[in-house]
């Protein structure tokens, strides 16, 4: 009987990799001098708790970006994805082309919310240009997609964040149409609760396309996040990228409760 893997979630630096899985995290980085550090320790309030359908995926995304202080303070060296002060003016920038667009009455509520979601892919796009983000990414990819199927795999991974984008940009459209028949003085709170829900279904249904890879309406939602990871979010690292993945990866695993490193 196959030894069952533990779900294991990352997220690339621009100078290492984070690694968690459902009680614990790690994170490894490569210091401009050439030595790797890695430091571990288990959640504190860990998301798997939650068991909610509609709040599990929030949940877990929340979790994620609420360890980015923690790393930060463990691991000074860390640099973290949006750090770069052209990325940072880019969310500005974002920020207020989208205000910009939901304020103006010449598109309807859909197209609205269909060019606000690919304006707010923008800063990710830069954060991956000109950098090691990109490199990283891949070798997250690699090393983590390794352990899950036994074998090398390649820089593109099918429970990628970026899979996110088909189903998030489907529910951001109809949660805008919907939110727009709302009476006028409630039109806020209910573009509010659309968003939430978009992000919320958004996260079931990108649950659903991991457990049921060969499905038509699976590939197919999946395939502008593909096209993404292939063509812009990841790179081949380099051997020694990936060892800073492979750290991260074995540390986590250390920390897992019924894990064998050694196997």
């Amino acid at each position: 009987m196959a030894e069952e893997k533990i779900r294991l979630g990352g997220m690339a630096l621009a100078n290492g990799v984070l690694v968690h899985g459902p009680t614990a995290w790690a994170c490894a980085v490569r210091t401009p001098d050439g030595e790797l550090k890695v430091v571990a320790e288990r959640k504190r309030l860990p998301a798997s708790r939650v068991r909610s359908p509609f709040l599990r995926g929030p949940a877990r995304l929340a979790e994620v970006f609420a360890l980015l202080p923690t790393v930060r303070r463990r691991l000074p060296e860390a640099r973290l994805p949006f750090e770069r002060p052209a990325v940072l003016a880019t969310m500005l920038g974002s920020t207020i082309a989208v205000k910009a667009l939901r304020d103006s009455d010449r598109l309807g509520p859909a197209t609205q919310e269909l060019v606000a979601s690919l304006l707010a892919l923008a800063p990710a796009s830069l954060s991956l240009r000109g950098s090691s983000l990109a490199s990283y990414h891949g070798a997250e990819h690699m090393s983590i997609g390794t352990y899950e199927h036994g074998e090398a795999r390649p820089k593109e991974h099918e429970r990628c964040g970026s899979h996110l984008v088909g189903p998030l940009l489907g529910t951001s459209v109809i949660g805008a149409a919907l939110a727009a028949r709302a009476p006028e003085h409630l039109r806020g709170p209910a573009r509010l609760a659309a968003s939430l829900g978009a992000v919320a279904v958004s996260t079931e249904i990108f649950a659903w396309m991991a457990r049921n890879p060969e499905s038509r309406v699976s590939r197919a939602l999946a395939r502008p996040g593909h096209e993404l990871q292939h063509r812009l979010a990841t790179a081949e690292p380099t051997p020694e990228q990936l060892e800073v993945a492979d750290a991260a990866l074995q540390a986590c695993l250390e920390l897992e409760d019924g894990v064998d490193t050694d196997s």
